[in-house]
């Protein structure tokens, strides 16, 4: 059942993170540093391309959505560890926003970078898993 919506799932939840990113940056007012917004490059187009092969129920989207996903999911992992590690960098990313600060932090790890990384790694999965199983 899963693999063949995964498709929809993975635009479900690419669309989802598109919406939650425009709410925190528009609405709450958190400025996104640089990384924040080479992750929002990988994570917008999602939307389009997964919601198109979803309409035109084209069963190749993988191939060209999987590289947006593999890529923001190591800008994640980067943009994360930089956060959970903020001593490696003595240089901030940005001008006007650290890369290594956070507006959010619950349980002691999850942030936004987490965020972007779980959005990821789950969108990931979901396209690639139906083609390994073939």
């Amino acid at each position: 059942m899963i693999h063949s919506n995964s498709i929809l799932l993975a635009w479900g939840i690419a669309t989802l993170s598109t919406i939650g990113s425009l709410f925190y940056s528009e609405i709450s007012g958190f400025i996104p540093c640089t990384f924040c917004w080479y992750e929002r490059i990988a994570m917008y187009p999602l939307v389009i391309i997964l919601g198109i092969a979803t309409l035109k129920k084209h069963h190749y989207a993988w191939i060209y959505a999987s590289p947006f996903s593999l890529i923001g999911l190591v800008i994640s992992i980067y943009h994360y560890q930089l956060q959970m590690f903020p001593d490696q960098s003595s240089v901030s990313c940005s001008t006007e926003v650290s890369c290594s600060g956070s507006w959010i932090l619950e349980f002691g790890f999850v942030t936004m970078p987490f965020m972007a990384l779980s959005t990821f790694l789950l969108i990931s999965v979901l396209l690639l898993s139906p083609q390994i199983k073939k």
